[in-house]
């Protein structure tokens, strides 16, 4: 047994489903209807659906899989315990890489929305540089924080709606005109695996479950009721977006709620928008770091990453090296990176993830089924269907990551650490 301080079980119910609603209602909400209506235009709402009905299966899955499982690391430990060692490496280092990228498009979407161009990335530096700090005094302060910013981005997108939905040029009928869709259902499904990236927050509460009181009861209840949540805010910013700017507008724009706003006669509204994105993107922020950084301790603890990385702060008793060695990785890519292309990059990754979380799932006795095995395999086929159809320069990167990865472990993986 390893003489290495464990983790605290804080977190009730409550918390656990803040966190996953502030990884997920992030910057996506404000960044991602973008590059998705360019792929999809008026089906957009479809795809919306499409990515609603994968997230729902595949949170199915990890909820099953944490309730048996509550340790840190989600799917990395879920797939070395039901189906071996290296489909848990696939799972906790497309997770890693995947949720990397995402962290450096909140903090780029942040400072996107609150400063001007010359100044966004040393801004988005600062601000990772300011949530990893928080996140090392604890997770008790983690989850605090992030209630606060939820509220401030959950008022902020209500006002956004109601200023944007009382513009003259609002026009309902956009709502049921399907007839501007310029690449089919290519262009839907790809849209499809592109929103996939604002829901994927719920693997933030697999990720903890060794910090949260009562695992198997609190886990599978958090996770279905924050994805909810989060589809509902979804669909109703997405269905505003369109009634306001239409498929072309929100396609044109980089801020496509703030352009919505500003179609409406609620000039003041307009500053609220700033600071809600601002909200969004630190509160995901703040729940990916947690969430990346408990995956890499799990990965450490079993020789999968460094064993430098596997390290608890004996005070606050959160994984602070993980931490520290991902806020400099991060801080690399906000300063290389495109948003983009971070998104897509992301989506993949976490597709890729959660086939693995439908895989395993799907292996489990019937004492420890929660729900049918027909959802893992609708979750698993669609994961599969919204990787393939991402732009193909995602697809490339992601697969030539998860190959380098591979060959880092088949060379360098050292035994893990049993000491008394």
């Amino acid at each position: 047994m390893s003489s290495e301080p464990r983790l605290d079980r804080r977190l009730g119910t409550g918390d656990a489903v803040v966190l996953g609603l502030g990884s997920m209602i992030g910057a996506g909400v404000f960044a991602a209807f973008a590059p998705a209506a360019r792929a999809a235009g008026s089906g957009l709402l479809i795809g919306l659906g499409l990515a609603a009905v994968v997230a729902y299966c595949n949170a199915t899955a990890s909820a099953q899989l944490a309730a048996q499982y509550p340790e840190s690391g989600g799917t990395y430990v879920y797939g070395r315990e039901r189906l071996g060692p290296w489909w848990g490496f696939f799972a906790g280092w497309a997770f890693v890489v995947g949720k990397t990228a995402s962290c450096a498009a909140m903090a780029l979407t942040f400072a996107a929305y609150t400063v001007p161009p010359a100044w966004q990335r040393p801004a988005a530096v600062a601000a990772v540089v300011a949530l990893v700090a928080v996140n090392y005094r604890g997770i008790t302060r983690t989850a605090r924080l992030t209630r606060l910013l939820l509220a401030v981005v959950l008022a902020a997108l209500a006002v956004a709606v109601l200023a944007a939905l009382s513009a003259e040029t609002a026009d309902a009928g956009r709502l049921t005109d399907w007839s501007d869709v310029p690449h089919g259902w290519y262009g839907v499904l790809q849209a499809a695996g592109l929103l996939f990236f604002a829901f994927a927050g719920y693997a933030r509460l697999a990720t903890l479950g060794e910090e949260v009181r009562d695992p198997a009861r609190t886990i599978p209840r958090a996770i279905p009721l924050a994805l909810g949540i989060a589809v509902a805010v979804y669909a109703v910013v997405a269905g505003t977006l369109l009634v306001a700017l239409g498929p072309r507008g929100i396609a044109a724009s980089g801020t496509p709620v703030a352009g919505a706003v500003a179609a409406g006669p609620w000039e003041w509204a307009s500053p609220l928008v700033g600071i809600g994105a601002a909200a969004a993107s630190l509160g995901a922020l703040l729940g990916l770091v947690a969430g990346v950084g408990r995956t890499g301790l799990a990965m450490a603890r079993t020789g999968d990453l460094p064993g430098w990385l596997a390290a608890v702060h004996p005070r606050h008793r959160v994984p602070h090296h993980a931490e520290l060695a991902l806020g400099a990785v991060v801080c690399g890519l906000v300063l290389t990176a495109d948003l983009r292309a971070l998104i897509g990059f992301s989506s993949f990754g976490v597709l890729l993830y959660y086939l693995v979380a439908n895989v395993a799932a799907y292996t489990q006795p019937a004492d420890h089924r929660r729900w049918p095995r027909a959802l893992q395999v609708a979750g698993g086929t669609g994961c599969i269907v919204l990787a393939a159809t991402l732009p193909w320069s995602s697809v490339a990167v992601g697969v030539a990551t998860l190959a380098v990865g591979a060959g880092l472990r088949a060379l360098g993986r050292r035994p893990p650490d049993h000491r008394a």
